[in-house]
């Protein structure tokens, strides 16, 4: 779950720097309420005024136009004349269904669950233990199994923060070697799909839960392969799909603590072929103050997840205790690297 804001601009003094990072969270509930709203559909056939979206959108009129003119501040939307609004490229991309699923992933990230995390930073800082659990009494998984709306909204965020990856990764690496390719959490397919569309030679496999997998058949349909993919419901924390000589785990090992990071890769390293590949995608992080936003997205996974982002070294340590040997991490034109491994 990318996080990659901005840092407010330097040539302000320290302390306005820091007031804009700390009043950043003004920008995001403005975005959120116009996503939740549907406001870019409404304005989808051409500009209007708040007082003619007032009525079909049940809303105080005097109000929404004054999120409208906030909006338009931002990029957003622009203003026309008789205070009448219409789409930017920006607000073109607030629009259900657009590319990238900007929409989709702003009401999530948005939502009072997944905000909740949030409000226990302090708490996961003190005790290594994510936020969102100690809000919700679940962890976010357990949370989204039970809310199936919400967990079609965090699929669709998933696809749109990391669109840039799947081509990133298929055209780094060479696919083409292998015979069975199985996406270990794959969610709806769309990694998975893409390396297929490079790659003609493979069959792939695509496990994840049951939950998550009933999105997929669309999305396989959509890339063209789905007849080139076999879907497998089930849990990774209990088995993998075996006999396969490349295993994809995009942004998996990130998501828990390192027990549970063991557990995945015991069944990976029993499930795989001897000559088999391990392929982590994932943000592998710079060392020192070098930006990335990787780092960004460390502090969200500590506090939604428990997990944590690597740099190259941390993932070797992780996987000789897993059983496995780091033979190279490849770069990507992506911020994802593909960390490759092999049975110790």
């Amino acid at each position: 779950m990318p996080d990659n804001e901005p840092a407010a601009p330097r040539g302000l003094p320290p302390h306005l720097q820091l007031i804009q990072m700390g009043r950043a969270f003004i920008v995001s509930r403005i975005v959120y309420v116009a996503a939740k709203l549907g406001l870019a559909d409404q304005l989808a056939s051409g500009p209007k005024s708040a007082a003619e979206l007032a009525g079909p959108m049940q809303v105080h009129a005097p109000s929404l136009h004054r999120l409208m003119r906030t909006l338009a501040s931002l990029g957003v939307l622009t203003e026309r004349t008789e205070q009448r609004f219409a789409l930017t490229d920006l607000g073109e991309a607030l629009k259900t269904g657009a590319p990238g699923s900007a929409r989709s992933t702003v009401i999530y990230s948005g939502s009072p669950a997944a905000q909740s995390g949030w409000d226990h930073l302090g708490y996961s800082v003190e005790t290594g233990k994510p936020g969102f659990e100690k809000a919700q009494g679940v962890p976010v998984f357990d949370y989204l199994a039970q809310h199936p709306e919400e967990a079609s909204l965090f699929s669709e965020m998933m696809v749109g923060l990391h669109n840039q990856e799947p081509p990133a990764v298929a055209a780094a690496y060479d696919f083409s070697v292998f015979k069975t390719i199985v996406d270990v959490g794959g969610a709806t397919g769309n990694m998975l799909a893409t390396v297929l569309a490079r790659h003609a030679g493979p069959h792939g496999i695509l496990f994840d839960r049951p939950h998550v997998v009933k999105d997929a058949p669309a999305l396989l349909k959509a890339k063209g392969v789905s007849d080139r993919v076999t879907i497998e419901p089930g849990d990774f924390f209990q088995n993998v799909p075996t006999g396969a000589d490349a295993y994809i785990l995009s942004h998996i090992i990130h998501d828990w603590d390192e027990d549970r990071c063991q557990t995945i890769l015991g069944h990976v390293r029993n499930a795989m072929n001897p000559a088999g590949r391990l392929l982590l995608v994932e943000m592998v992080l710079p060392p020192g103050d070098t930006p990335h936003p990787g780092k960004m997205l460390d502090i969200t996974m500590l506090v939604q997840l428990g997990g944590q982002e690597r740099t190259e070294a941390e993932y070797a340590s992780l996987l000789t205790k897993g059983g496995f040997r780091l033979t190279r991490a490849v770069s990507t034109a992506s911020a994802a690297s593909i960390v490759e491994a092999v049975v110790a």
